[in-house]
């Protein structure tokens, strides 16, 4: 049985939180010089140049990416052998977003009251917490700020189970195609397949977290994912909304199984910056 305590998580967390709205990821970088090949629009190479000396400036000058730095979603992997001690799991997590977001200097976006009173909470906790146990003796950690531009753009379904294939894709297609440039395009598009109502939104967040270099492990649904990145691209919204043939940069499919009578279908979209960040405590 490996013990960790509560202290290592702290700091963990705080570097996470600030290198995720500090550093674009590798993938994301790829994904965006393959655009700036492929664009067929002047306006839309133009964007992405100016992204990408976005991502170089956030770096060099330790800022955030983007002035949204979201609300902290936290992915945690908790290996079965695993004992945490001297303290509480989830206030361990929330202190280290707590020093994280004022330490990073990150905008602050949680409000205690989601309609009446909407007071800003002001360090940006809670997070929102999801834990897996898994096999093994380590935690793993990952930090996802994600956005509220983008997240007002996902959307869920309950399709009858009738429509099939065909449902399932025209729905991702014109989530993206009524979001258009609110959510900061190039998008990355996760799709949260089966399961019931709740799985399938949270299947379409874990999604966003496979590498944008990676296909599907499944041939169909990685034959599916390119079909859909084709019509998506095929609509011209283009990079930040002005047109172009780069809307989206990936789409990403987890799909589970379901009830007989039901086909749930989420949609959980990322803007361009795709931030995320991961760390394992041994």
């Amino acid at each position: 049985m490996k013990s960790i305590d509560v202290a290592q998580i702290i700091p963990v967390v705080k570097k996470l939180c600030i290198d995720a709205n500090y550093y674009i990821a590798d993938d994301v970088r790829e994904k965006v010089n393959q655009a700036l090949a492929s664009e067929e629009s002047p306006t839309g190479r133009e964007i992405l140049g100016i992204i990408m000396q976005n991502y170089e400036l956030a770096a060099s000058r330790q800022m955030p990416l983007c002035q949204d730095t979201g609300l902290a979603v936290i992915f945690v992997e908790i290996g079965q052998d695993v004992h945490i001690t001297g303290g509480d799991f989830t206030q361990a997590i929330n202190e280290g977003v707590r020093q994280g977001y004022a330490q990073g200097f990150l905008r602050k976006a949680v409000v205690t009251d989601p309609v009446i009173q909407r007071r800003n909470t002001g360090d940006n906790t809670p997070a929102i917490i999801y834990t897996e146990i898994v096999p093994g003796e380590t935690l793993k950690i990952t930090v996802v700020p994600k956005g509220g531009g983008a997240e007002n753009m996902s959307a869920l379904r309950m399709l009858n189970s009738t429509e099939g294939l065909k449902g399932v894709k025209d729905f991702v297609v014109d989530c993206v195609r009524k979001a258009g440039g609110r959510p900061c395009p190039p998008v990355i598009v996760g799709v949260g397949l089966g399961g019931n109502f709740e799985q399938s939104a949270l299947l379409a967040k874990k999604a966003l977290l496979r590498p944008l270099n990676a296909r599907n492990p499944d041939p169909f649904w990685a034959q599916v994912e390119t079909e859909l990145l084709e019509r998506i691209n095929r609509l011209g919204i283009g990079p930040q909304g002005l047109g172009g043939s780069t809307t989206a940069f990936a789409i990403s499919i987890l799909q589970k199984p379901c009830h007989i009578a039901s086909l749930p279908v989420a949609v959980n979209i990322d803007c361009h910056c795709h931030r995320h960040e991961t760390a394992v405590i041994e």
